[in-house]
């Protein structure tokens, strides 16, 4: 198994947005689903991959990346991570060597 490199605290020189989902009250018995802010973060984004992909008739591009990040307990999948306008899905969150020093999330973007 490869060994996921985990970067010196000097290269984590991105400011993100750490979102979660909030659900609230729709009027008719549901609820709708936005994100609210619960924290800021400096980390590392890294260019993993890049595919175009067809959604509704329509194509999107879905581009994978890797963040690295100082170990927080509030970091899961299901949240998302903001840089301005761009929004980053967390879909896997890990703690490489059990230290809780950092963490490594491997996260995509959609833009259609």
């Amino acid at each position: 198994m490869a060994e996921i490199p985990i970067p010196a605290i000097g290269r984590m020189r991105r400011r993100l947005v750490l979102e979660a989902p909030v659900a609230a009250p729709d009027g008719l018995g549901g609820a709708t689903q936005s994100f609210a802010a619960v924290g800021a973060l400096w980390a590392q984004l890294e260019w993993l991959s890049g595919v175009e992909q067809w959604r509704e008739g329509r194509p999107e591009q879905l581009a994978r990346y890797r963040v690295a990040l100082r170990w927080r307990g509030d970091v899961d999948a299901g949240r998302r991570l903001r840089d301005g306008e761009r929004i980053f899905d967390i879909r896997t969150v890990a703690d490489p060597d059990g230290s809780r020093r950092r963490l490594v999330c491997l996260v995509e973007e959609v833009k259609p």
